[in-house]
């Protein structure tokens, strides 16, 4: 039977919290009354992240899925690797914690399935959302700073093109994500990039943070490869329209 729903988890180094994860993610499986695929894509960890969950899936809910490989490859590849399993009619990825929590993916759900919009994405920065995680200003200035370049110059009217849950129609991620080149943190600038292009309608949802924030981002290198991947998506939608 097809899912109504796939669920794609991006997973790196999350050995100190993957058991919690996976333990709430059977639960949640239990009290839904629709089927669901759940695809962990394990992007390459360092640490026993892979192990536990083979472990898991093994001994506690073989009805969970994984993908592995071993070097990593970027958050984007991980989504990419993902959504391209994927056999649901709706595609939603979340971060490997589940930081905004089940409701929220419901909510995206309802929003893809009775509501029809083509994309639904979290927005950590709506006047309903509860997001207050402590971070440096230096990170703090630097969001500010690419939250303005993104909003002002590549998809237009976004303020939180970077919040780790977004959900798409079948057929909607069927045209975005085999065409996806980013393999690091700015793929969910070249998704929304896209999705104006094509002209999807896009639903902006508030959320509540509920996770936690072990950071594996090193901010300089991460800041300039996003930098660089931002700037070349108009020279590959072009390159593709000509294709």
């Amino acid at each position: 039977m097809e899912p109504k729903l796939s669920l794609i988890i991006p997973v790196y180094n999350a050995a100190s919290f993957i058991l919690d994860t996976l333990t709430r993610l059977t639960g949640w499986k239990r009290d839904i009354d629709y089927a669901v695929q759940i695809i962990l894509v394990n992007d390459g960890s360092r640490d026993a992240t892979r192990s536990l969950i083979e472990n898991y899936i093994q001994m506690q809910d073989p009805s969970m899925e994984i993908c592995s490989y071993e070097v990593n490859q970027g958050k984007g590849f991980a989504v990419k690797t993902g959504m391209l399993a994927a056999v649901g009619r709706y595609r939603i990825f979340t971060d490997a914690d589940i930081p905004f929590g089940f409701e929220a993916i419901d909510r995206i759900l309802y929003y893809l399935d009775f509501k029809e919009f083509d994309v639904c994405i979290g927005n950590r920065k709506s006047i309903n959302s509860k997001y207050f995680v402590k971070v440096s200003t230096l990170r703090k200035l630097s969001s500010l700073i690419f939250t303005l370049l993104i909003s002002r110059y590549v998809v237009t009217g976004i303020n939180d093109t970077q919040c780790g849950l977004k959900g798409f129609r079948a057929e909607v991620a069927d045209t975005l994500f085999p065409t996806l080149r980013t393999k690091g943190f700015a793929f969910d600038v070249e998704l929304l990039y896209y999705s104006y292009k094509y002209e999807f309608d896009i639903k902006r949802i508030p959320v509540t943070f509920e996770g936690n924030y072990e950071s594996t981002i090193n901010l300089t290198k991460s800041s300039v490869q996003m930098l660089w991947d931002i700037l070349r998506l108009p020279f590959r939608y072009h390159f593709s329209k000509k294709q």
